[in-house]
């Protein structure tokens, strides 16, 4: 007879368990219908800044950069004013060691080759170089230009004197410039750092034809996709 009891009490149990696992997995949300998908596509990325500029600190949209005197790999000293009748500069906070930063450097050179003709050269800046660390150094700096045969410039910051100023936070990070150094956009290169193949949207491009063509940019404040610039 006591077998017979806990024969059924564990019954009873094990088909409270099953009716209590049946309806948490129909009130549990199953994945978007229709192919719908939420966020950016694989591989791509949400160019929604969610934070102010105030917050990020630095250059606001239609403030005018400060000129500079950054050393480049050449060895020679640069300035913005050593281009002259520029129409506008595409300054862009990079790196040698950041994953996304090497996913980008193609199409920085792609950038500097279509439209540095046209009045927009690239600008490079990294605000990681460090002495202390090898990857990061002049030198290597100086070798990753050769291999990858920059035909920019690639300035060293030494003690992050600069990319503060404009609110550089992440590798790479773009700020485009007009010919009187005011600032018209800031943000990412595209909407897929991962693959060029599969941009949809081209920031930093159509940016340029609208300052081209007399206009805002739009967006002109954009979130940039990358390594976070490191606390020197």
């Amino acid at each position: 007879m006591k077998k017979s009891n806990v024969f059924f009490t564990t019954i009873l149990l094990l088909s409270s368990l099953l009716v209590t696992v049946n309806i948490n997995a129909q009130e549990r949300k199953g994945p978007p219908q229709n192919g719908e998908r939420k966020g950016p596509p694989p591989g791509g990325h949400s160019p929604v800044q969610s934070k102010t500029l105030e917050e990020i600190g630095g250059y606001k949209i239609g403030e005018a950069a400060t000129d500079f005197q950054l050393k480049n790999v050449d060895g020679n000293t640069f300035s913005l004013s050593d281009i002259k009748d520029a129409k506008g500069y595409i300054v862009v906070f990079t790196c040698n060691e950041c994953p996304f930063a090497k996913m980008y450097e193609d199409r920085l050179i792609a950038l500097h080759n279509t439209y540095a003709p046209r009045g927009y050269p690239v600008i490079a800046i990294n605000p990681n170089v460090s002495e202390t660390n090898e990857r990061e150094s002049f030198k290597a700096m100086q070798k990753r230009a050769e291999e990858k045969q920059f035909p920019f410039v690639y300035l060293a910051d030494m003690g992050q004197k600069i990319s503060p100023q404009y609110g550089a936070v992440r590798t790479p990070h773009v700020f485009l410039l007009d010919k009187e150094k005011k600032v018209q956009y800031i943000g990412t290169i595209d909407d897929n750092a991962r693959s060029a193949q599969d941009v949809k949207v081209k920031y930093v491009e159509n940016a340029i034809k609208a300052l081209e063509n007399g206009e805002q940019a739009n967006p002109n404040f954009t979130k940039a996709i990358g390594c976070p610039v490191k606390n020197l």
